[in-house]
């Protein structure tokens, strides 16, 4: 008996240590992305692309799948949709992105199993296996060197399209990179805090280093500070409480924003 105990408890600590590493190097990058995301203007794109992966958690669990593949098989058709739209028509990015979101979302609530529902609109980090950590901590790696490489580029671009033209920059193919980066991170966001919060994971920890930074360097830094600190403390208490984890990573980045607030005062 004391053996088999001491087995779960020895499960529940590796599962924690698991929760743990994809909170801290997903949510550290979803932060360093939503600060890219508020200095271009696009603070609601990452929660409208949480809710267009709603179609393709559906269908990862009709099929008995991880969600995070599903949900990035159905963002990079989102993506590519958004793109080919904005290449072809004049209407803003946020637009045709309202467009595709509320088609999915539409769809999603058809396709996925309603006993699911919950998890896919909350998410579950207490399921991550392994393999979904050790891709977890690769995505995220790859995704943070390439945002911080193309990051000088997409902002030239957001300042003077022109002048990014001048200087060489593609601004197509690179709003087309930056899309997908988006989708790639919502996508292991959405394990963390589901499709319904995975926007707060990437715009809040932002807003609250935006509030607090002085410079751009600040700014990015204390963006990444705040995101793996709410990710840290909203999964160490889902493991005293027991309470949702992605909820609790919200609302203490949320507290950290508020906290921000009487700062900057």
């Amino acid at each position: 008996m004391a053996g088999k105990l001491n087995f779960i408890r020895t499960d529940m600590i590796s599962q924690f240590i698991l929760s743990l590493i994809v909170g801290i190097f997903v949510g550290g990058v979803a932060a360093y992305l939503g600060s890219l995301m508020i200095t271009k203007r696009m603070a609601l794109v990452g929660d409208a692309l949480g809710h267009v992966a709603l179609p393709g958690m559906g269908l990862a669990l009709l099929f008995g799948i991880d969600v995070s593949w599903g949900a990035f098989a159905f963002l990079s058709l989102g993506i590519l949709l958004i793109w080919y739209f904005e290449m072809k028509t004049e209407l803003p990015m946020e637009t045709l992105v309202g467009v595709v979101f509320v088609a999915s979302l539409s769809l999603g609530f058809l396709i996925v199993p309603q006993p699911d529902l919950l998890e896919a609109l909350f998410g579950d980090i207490s399921k991550v296996s392994l393999v979904m950590t050790v891709a977890s901590v690769v995505l995220a790696s790859i995704s943070f060197i390439t945002i911080k490489k193309i990051y000088p580029k997409l902002i030239m671009g957001n300042i003077s399209e022109d002048l990014a033209n001048a200087e060489g920059v593609k601004v197509s193919r690179y709003n087309l990179l930056y899309l997908f980066l988006i989708a790639v991170i919502v996508a292991l966001g959405i394990k963390v805090t589901g499709s319904l919060l995975v926007g707060a994971l990437v715009i809040v920890p932002a807003a609250t280093a935006r509030n607090l930074s002085k410079n751009l360097r600040q700014y990015v830094s204390l963006s990444v500070v705040f995101g793996i600190l709410s990710s840290i403390i909203g999964i160490w208490l889902y493991n005293i409480i027991g309470w949702p984890a992605g909820p609790l990573i919200i609302l203490t980045a949320c507290i950290f924003f508020l906290i921000s607030l009487i700062l900057k005062r």
